[in-house]
């Protein structure tokens, strides 16, 4: 049912609430969506390397992140964030870990 939501969310432009999942990278994605401390480690290395923190939802879900500084705490953390989803991908307002 999860999945059937999510999908109908996805599809719906700028959609607002809330996701739990993890902060990745762009590189990594769904690799690293366990928040292992050797996780935290490639992904904070990846992203000081350039490349771009994604949202990977509870569900595996890869969505970009519009305001990457929302995240730069939170790099390899299991999150909930608040924002609006358009498309393939999340303006992220708000994140607890």
């Amino acid at each position: 049912m999860k999945k059937i939501a999510f999908v109908m969310m996805l599809s719906v432009a700028a959609w607002a609430g809330e996701w739990k999942g993890v902060i990745s990278d762009s590189k990594c994605g769904k690799a690293h969506a366990d928040a292992s401390e050797k996780s935290m480690k490639c992904v904070q290395g990846c992203v000081k390397g350039g490349k771009e923190a994604v949202f990977v939802s509870e569900d595996g879900k890869v969505l970009k992140i519009h305001n990457q500084d929302a995240v730069k705490e939170h790099l390899g953390h299991k999150v909930t964030v608040m924002g609006n989803i358009d498309g393939e991908s999340i303006h992220i307002d708000s994140v607890k870990m």
